[in-house]
């Protein structure tokens, strides 16, 4: 465990280097991440956006240290987490189940994930679950967490939250639950909360008041934020920092309205005409051609070259895009800019 004082950025909270995962199959290895970077900022929020596939949920799996046993995290691959104190915590060399991990994962960086149902014991009270939670990463008595699970229900907008404390999650709507689940995570009062796809299964109208909460917990609590979506038009609400993800890798990547009004990548802007507007209802919805290539079958040179309408023949098939500066903010891995 690497625990020390060195001369840090004290605005950075989390550094990610070069981080590889790949998983053991039957089939063979699966490459999932490919050496990606990206840090993320106090009081900030990063997000990351790709089509399924693309590595999003794998990358802050691995932060987290919560991916299965045939998941293998490079050697060489970094997650350096700087707490307020001034140590740093290299995450990697942590045992996944030791006294370090278990104090970052949760108490220092929360998770809300996908489906809140399948997050929840159905056997125990919302309530139940948010106390042990609190106990387990902070020095209360279990009256004082229960008070401080009821505050949060009541932060998080659930109506009546000195009743909805002692119900189950199949009790709440899928709006309540989700919002139960921010609960669960802000009780601990983490520097760093990953939202992967929190609005997925919610309609329109849920998504946006969820949005909106997440924006204000943000600024009432000083937090960062990593907002995994595979939609840029949620980006552009929550976001300050965009990165897009595809086949593992990180090809463009700068502020949010760098990345909305000047996209540079390809992808980038095939996912952005994908998005539905009010001023073209009478006109067909623009789909990216093809399919997300298998990780086991992944192509040579620029992973995008496949589906991409202005690759170059030769160059974007054979050799890797390096890294492009656009601007001091904003960066993209393509052949046209180079």
């Amino acid at each position: 465990m690497d625990i020390g004082t060195e001369q840090i950025d004290w605005d950075t909270l989390l550094e990610v280097q070069d981080l590889k995962v790949s998983f053991k199959t039957d089939e063979g290895i699966i490459l999932a991440v490919n050496g990606i970077s990206f840090s993320v900022q106090r009081g900030q929020t990063l997000g990351i956006v790709g089509e399924s596939g693309s590595g999003k949920s794998v990358s802050t799996k691995a932060i987290m240290q919560l991916l299965p046993r045939t998941a293998v995290v490079d050697k060489n691959s970094s997650i350096t987490w700087h707490r307020e104190n001034g140590e740093t915590v290299e995450i990697t060399q942590l045992k996944k189940g030791g006294r370090e991990m278990r104090r970052i994962r949760g108490g220092e960086i929360g998770m809300i994930f996908q489906e809140p149902m399948s997050s929840f014991s159905p056997v125990h009270t919302i309530g139940n679950q948010i106390i042990e939670a609190v106990l387990a990463h902070r020095q209360v008595s279990k009256q004082e967490a229960r008070e401080i699970a009821i505050d949060m229900l009541d932060k998080v907008g659930i109506s009546n939250p000195s009743v909805r404390v002692d119900q189950y999650s199949f009790e709440l709507s899928g709006g309540m639950r989700q919002r139960a689940m921010i609960a669960v995570t802000l009780s601990m009062n983490p520097s760093l909360l990953i939202a992967d796809e929190p609005t997925t299964s919610l309609d329109v109208t849920i998504q946006a008041q969820i949005l909106e909460l997440m924006n204000q917990l943000r600024e009432e609590f000083n937090m960062a934020v990593i907002f995994i979506t595979h939609n840029l038009g949620v980006i552009a609400q929550v976001a300050d920092e965009v990165a897009v993800m595809y086949l593992g890798q990180i090809l463009e990547r700068g502020t949010a309205k760098e990345i909305i009004n000047q996209p540079q990548h390809p992808y980038t802007q095939s996912l952005l005409k994908a998005i539905p507007r009010l001023d073209h209802l009478g006109k067909r919805l623009t789909a990216i051609g093809g399919d997300i290539p298998s990780p086991l079958e992944r192509p040579g040179g620029c992973p995008f070259h496949t589906r991409c309408e202005q690759a170059i023949s030769g160059v974007c098939d054979t050799q890797i895009p390096t890294l492009t500066p656009i601007s001091n903010t904003h960066t993209v891995h393509c052949f046209l800019y180079e």
